[in-house]
C-alpha cells in the first residue's frame, strides 16, 4: 500500500502526539520550527509576524503593568506561537494534500483496530497503557475510560470528532465506501469506550442544530429520515430500560448528577471554570487578563482552596473560553468571538453540512471544556473554515470554496 508522505505526521498528531513526553508537551509543538520552514517554502508567505502583531498589545500591557512572572510568561508565549504555527501547517496541508480522505480512512481503520485491541487489554495489568482510571461522577470512582495513547479520554474523543462527522455524513448521504454494518461500529465504538459525555452531548446537539437548519433538504434523504425514526425509537426504548431496569447504573447516575448540578467534571468545565476565572482576574486586570502561563502561578492557592486539593496538582481552567477570559481578559474573549464570527461568514460555513456541523460542535464545546493550546480544537476550527470535502456542499453547483489565510488564533 502506497503511503502518503503526509500520513506519518497525521498519525503522530492523532495517535502518539504526547507519548513519552512531559505533561503539556507534544511532538507537534516540538516540530514547530520544521513546520514553519515548510510553510515558508510551500506558501512563500510569512505567517508568524501578523500573529505576534495582534498579540503585541497584550504582551506590552501584561509585561509592563500586570506584573507577570516573566520567565513563565515568555515560555508559555512561545508555546502558544508554536501551536499557532502548527495550525498554519494544518491549513497548508489541507490545501496541498490531494487525498485527505485517504488519510482519514487510514486513521479510521487504525483507530478501530486499536479500540478492538484495547477491549481485552482492559482486563489485564497493562490496561493503563490505553485506559485512564478516573472518578466519573459523584458516587462512581475508579471508572476506566479509553484514552488510547493520549493523556485523557475527552481529548481522545475530541480528536475523533472530525472522523465521526465525516463518515457519519457519508453514511447518511450514501457516499460511504465502507459497508454500513462495518462503518457504524467503527465510528461509534470510540465514543462508547471513551465515555466522554461532554463531547457526545456537544456532538449530538450540534448535529440536531445542523439537521434543523437544513430540515427540508435533509428530511428528504431516506437514510436521514430512517435514522431519525430509529434514533427516536431507540431513545424511548433505552430510556425505558434505564428507568425500569438499571436505574442505579453508573450511566444513569451520571445523567442524574449532571442535571442536578452534582457532576464534578461537568461543573469543573462549565460554571466552576468561569467562577475561578473571575476569582483570578480579581487579582490582576479583567480587561487584559492575567497573562500567559500565570494561571498556575496565581491560581495555585485559589484553585487548591476551592477544590480542597493536595499539594501535587497543576492549576488549570478546563474551559477554552474561560481560560481565554482569564489569560487575555474581556478584550481577548471579544477578539476570540470576533475571529470565529468573521470566518463563519467569510468562508460561508453554512454552505457545507460537514463544516457547519463541525463549527457548531466546536463553538458549543469551547464553552464546556478544552483549553487555549488544544490542537485538537484548532484542527476542528480549521476544517470548519476550509472547504476540503466539497461532496458535502449543500448546493454544490453554487458553492465557491474560499480559502483565506488563517487569522492569529492562539
Amino acid at each position: 500500500m502506497k503511503v502518503n508522505k503526509y500520513f506519518p505526521f497525521a498519525f503522530t498528531y492523532f495517535f502518539v502526539n504526547s507519548v513519552a513526553l512531559p505533561f503539556g508537551v507534544t511532538y507537534t509543538t516540538l516540530l514547530a520550527p520544521f513546520f514553519y520552514v515548510w510553510i515558508l517554502v510551500t506558501r512563500k508567505k510569512e505567517v508568524v509576524f501578523p500573529f505576534v502583531i495582534i498579540l503585541a498589545p497584550f504582551i506590552v500591557v501584561q509585561v509592563l503593568y500586570v506584573d507577570v512572572v516573566r520567565k513563565v510568561y515568555f515560555y508559555s508565549l512561545v508555546n502558544v506561537i508554536f501551536v499557532y504555527i502548527f495550525c498554519q501547517a494544518v491549513y497548508t496541508f489541507l490545501n496541498v494534500c490531494v487525498d485527505v480522505e485517504k488519510i482519514f480512512r487510514k486513521l479510521l481503520i487504525i483507530n478501530f483496530i486499536l479500540c478492538l485491541v484495547s477491549i481485552p487489554l482492559y482486563f489485564t495489568s497493562w490496561n493503563d497503557l490505553v485506559w485512564i482510571q478516573q472518578e466519573l461522577t459523584e458516587g462512581v470512582k475508579d471508572f476506566r475510560r479509553l484514552k488510547l495513547f493520549t493523556y485523557e479520554a475527552s481529548y481522545y474523543a475530541t480528536l475523533f470528532v472530525p472522523l465521526f462527522c465525516f463518515y457519519f455524513l457519508q453514511y447518511l448521504f450514501r457516499k460511504n465506501e465502507i459497508k454500513g454494518w462495518i462503518l457504524l461500529p467503527m465510528i461509534f465504538l470510540p465514543f462508547a469506550l471513551s465515555f466522554s459525555f461532554g463531547v457526545m452531548a456537544a456532538l449530538l446537539l450540534s448535529g440536531l442544530l445542523t439537521f434543523i437548519f437544513y430540515f427540508r433538504s435533509l428530511i428528504r434523504k431516506r437514510r436521514v429520515f430512517n435514522g431519525l425514526i430509529f434514533f427516536t425509537g431507540a431513545s424511548v426504548i433505552l430510556g425505558g430500560i434505564l428507568y425500569f431496569f438499571v436505574r442505579n447504573s453508573f450511566f444513569v447516575l451520571r445523567l442524574v448528577n449532571i442535571f442536578s448540578g452534582k457532576d464534578s467534571s461537568g461543573k469543573g468545565r462549565t460554571s466552576d471554570a468561569f467562577f475561578l476565572a473571575n476569582k483570578l482576574l480579581e487579582k490582576k486586570d479583567e480587561y487584559w487578563g492575567v497573562g500567559f502561563g500565570q494561571i498556575k502561578i496565581i491560581g495555585s492557592d485559589v484553585i487548591r482552596h476551592y477544590y480542597m486539593y493536595g499539594e501535587n496538582f497543576v492549576a488549570t481552567i478546563p474551559n477554552a473560553v474561560a481560560e481565554t477570559y482569564t489569560i487575555l481578559g474581556w478584550i481577548g474573549v471579544v477578539l476570540r468571538m470576533l475571529v470565529e464570527t468573521f470566518f463563519f461568514f467569510r468562508t460561508r460555513v453554512w454552505t457545507n453540512y460537514f463544516r457547519l456541523w463541525l463549527f457548531l460542535f466546536i463553538f458549543i464545546f469551547q464553552f464546556a471544556g478544552s483549553f487555549i493550546t488544544n490542537v485538537a480544537e484548532y484542527v476542528i476550527w480549521i476544517l470548519a473554515f476550509t472547504n476540503v470535502f466539497d461532496q458535502f456542499d449543500v448546493k454544490k453547483e453554487k458553492v465557491i470554496p474560499i480559502r483565506p489565510s488563517l487569522p492569529a488564533i492562539g
